[in-house]
């Protein structure tokens, strides 16, 4: 919908020559400078020394020290980043799947630019500008293609959006106090988040106050089987709690828990037996969102007539929480100081369109070639080297068989028999070696890869996985 105005002072001071002027030349010295990144490269003499001092700050600051050596110097060149210390690596996890233009793209930070002429840095849920109003169409409007959502509330953090459809679902249901959820999932860190995800780390010393059924997710080693294991389970919690569950959450593609996947015929009979009981479907697609062959993942599996309630973020640079007409929340239930700074709006406006428009998705779309890409350099990188990849068992004993997996721009390997203490060493040494990556699943574990589906080239794997059988013979010899 267009709104017809007058021009204002703010378009005037925003399309005067002298400003456009500023911002060419500020993209043309970006373009430049950038450049001179085009691969992975060590620190520069006194480098080292420079990054101690701020991982020291750091470790200061936040009372305990970084994961990852990572202090980044504010510039980048798409796949690659450079750090405090001069270094350049290869960004293989992108703020686990923030940035999905990666770093410094030129287009992007022209908009960001043009944000910051704004009057306010944040917008917030009492007062806001026009593009908080536009992104919130857009996200509806691209949602409403394949599904009955309609409405938008946005947000500034992935766990403040489940938050936000909880108390949808849970206001839907007359406050029904249970929750149903798979087995590995992960919600966010806020104290109900935390009790739902299914770690139990994420929530030691933290009061167990929601009730939470878990259920299996799809087991393709048992195929139909797994289905009907599923919907029995399912059966039997309801029958168990009648009318007691304000949602089930559905993790379409589990991140967290693995990069796991699901054929629609998994979802349908559950969704279809909530339909029927009264349950709210509730699709978290918080990590999945955008970095697929549809923007909505549920438009992948053609699920989206059974959505109620969604979750996105992360790529999106603001969080939002929508749902359809007959679950619009009564007032008062929804709000916040903070949606987001007007960059992130701006930013996430921007690079959504031009996935929507510049070939991304479908089928034959960029990142569906992203994820073939990846899949042949690693069935490639596993045959040259059989001694890394010995058989990875699960939690009942059985061989995992699948050790290259993943949708879209969500790859997953699966190294070392799936081995979490040799996998975390390997992720140290592949830092050091120039690539950035981080770990998922549980027993066994996986090296993830989150790429920016914006910007990285099919032929940037071939570098990617140079660094890898470099990193992955240190393994060895540490041993």
């Amino acid at each position: 919908m267009s709104t017809s105005q007058s021009v204002t002072v703010a378009d005037s001071f925003r399309r005067s020559p002298e400003v456009v002027a500023a911002l060419d030349a500020v993209i043309q010295r970006l373009e430049s400078s950038q450049a001179s990144i085009t691969e992975s490269r060590p620190p520069v003499d006194g480098g080292a020394e420079t990054l101690e001092g701020w991982l020291a700050r750091s470790a200061e600051a936040r009372g305990k020290g970084a994961l990852y050596p990572y202090v980044g110097s504010g510039i980048g060149n798409g796949l690659l980043v450079e750090l405090v210390d001069g270094s350049v690596k290869w960004d293989m996890i992108n703020g686990i799947g923030v940035h999905m233009f990666g770093h410094s793209d030129p287009g992007l930070v022209r908009v960001a630019l043009e944000s910051a002429l704004g009057d306010v840095v944040m917008e917030g849920n009492l007062q806001y500008n026009s593009e908080s109003i536009e992104f919130a169409e857009f996200l509806s409007q691209e949602a409403a293609k394949g599904s009955r959502l309609r409405n938008c509330f946005t947000t500034n953090s992935g766990a403040m959006a489940n938050e936000s459809a909880l108390k949808v679902c849970q206001q839907k249901t007359n406050g029904a106090p249970r929750v149903i959820a798979f087995q590995d999932c992960f919600v966010g860190r806020s104290t109900t988040m935390a009790q739902i995800g299914d770690s139990a780390a994420g929530r030691v010393g933290i009061p167990l106050n929601v009730h939470v059924d878990y259920m299996p997710f799809y087991d393709p080693a048992m195929g139909e089987r797994s289905i009907k294991m599923a919907v029995w389970h399912l059966d039997q919690y309801l029958k168990r709690y009648p009318g007691q569950h304000s949602c089930f959450i559905f993790e379409l593609v589990q991140g967290e828990g693995g990069f796991r996947t699901a054929p629609r015929e998994f979802f349908v009979p559950l969704m279809e037996m909530c339909r029927e009981r009264g349950v709210p479907v509730w699709d978290d697609e918080v990590q999945t969102f955008g970095r697929n062959t549809e923007m909505y993942y549920y438009d992948v599996l053609g699920l989206g007539e059974y959505v109620d309630v969604l979750t996105l973020g992360k790529m999106s640079q603001i969080c939002a929480c929508l749902y359809t007409d007959d679950f619009n929340p009564k007032p008062g239930l929804l709000s916040g100081t903070f949606i987001g700074s007007s960059s992130a709006l701006q930013v996430g406006h921007a690079a959504l369109r031009r996935l929507r428009d510049g070939g991304y998705y479908g089928p034959d779309g960029r990142i569906a070639g992203l994820q073939t890409a990846f899949r042949e350099h690693a069935n490639a990188f596993v045959a040259a080297h059989p001694e890394w990849f010995p058989p990875a068992v699960d939690t009942l004993g059985r061989p995992i068989t699948e050790l290259v997996a993943g949708t879209g721009g969500m790859c997953r390997l699966t190294p070392f028999g799936g081995s979490r203490e040799k996998i975390m060493k390997a992720l140290h040494i592949m830092f050091a070696e120039g690539l950035i990556a981080f770990i998922c699943g549980h027993d066994p574990y996986h090296i993830r890869f989150l790429p920016p589906v914006g910007v990285m080239k099919p032929a940037q794997f071939g570098p990617v996985f140079e660094v890898l059988e470099r990193s992955f013979e240190k393994v060895d010899l540490a041993d």
